[in-house]
């Protein structure tokens, strides 16, 4: 099953476009967990297909992998940011929850680059709407770590991260254990900026977020 592309309809908040994925043998009188996904800057404008670009889409594409989870993943606008829309992506994320049977106690939130930085964004606002997270290669806002200290939450970062500094992500882990939490850190040793084909591609980020 490929992904389909849609649109989100309201009056008062951003329309995002999205990609959209079911698991096979999808049956609407079951319960799904939900992994929504935010891109990196590279991604945005208004052509869906680069959403399956990278992530979990590209390893359903390219090799044929099926998923346990429903799968969306929203499009940033052109020259915009994820901080421009997150109250936007929340409603977004209220419509799938109410058009699709998603499991509400099992909602997983990754990211990448820009989106990485998205991710944190969105689970500072609402933490508790969250299972777990996993930003990867992000800049978060170290400042207010404390806030997901009861959140599970790993992230990534190549150690040679020329564009968003892996100090970054020490800093997000480090604000958030300091108030009590366990966020785990995984530094990839020589790798530059996509370290993101290391995460998606192995089987081990998904089970961990199933645990949850």
């Amino acid at each position: 099953m490929m992904y389909t592309k849609h649109k989100f309809a309201s009056e008062h908040f951003y329309n995002f476009s999205y990609i959209q994925y079911l698991p096979k043998d999808y049956d609407e009188n079951k319960k799904y967990p939900l992994v929504f996904f935010l891109h990196g800057a590279g991604e945005r404008g208004d052509d869906l297909d680069l959403l399956a670009k990278h992530g979990y889409m590209k390893y359903h594409i390219e090799d044929g992998r099926e998923y346990p989870f429903i799968f969306i993943s929203p499009q940033c606008p052109e020259d915009k940011y994820w901080g421009n829309y997150v109250e936007s992506l929340f409603k977004l994320l209220d419509h799938i929850c109410e058009t699709l049977p998603v499991d509400k106690s099992r909602i997983y939130l990754t990211g990448i680059s820009m989106g990485g930085t998205g991710t944190y964004l969105m689970a500072q606002a609402e933490p508790a709407r969250f299972a777990a997270i996993a930003p990867i290669c992000g800049s978060g806002i170290n400042w207010y770590g404390g806030v997901l200290k009861d959140l599970p939450c790993r992230i990534y970062h190549g150690d040679c991260d020329q564009s968003v500094d892996p100090h970054d992500s020490l800093s997000m882990v480090s604000s958030i254990n300091r108030e009590g939490g366990r966020a785990e850190l995984t530094i990839f040793p020589g790798v530059t900026h996509n370290c993101w084909d290391i995460v998606y591609s192995d089987d081990e980020l998904i089970e961990w977020f199933l645990k949850h």
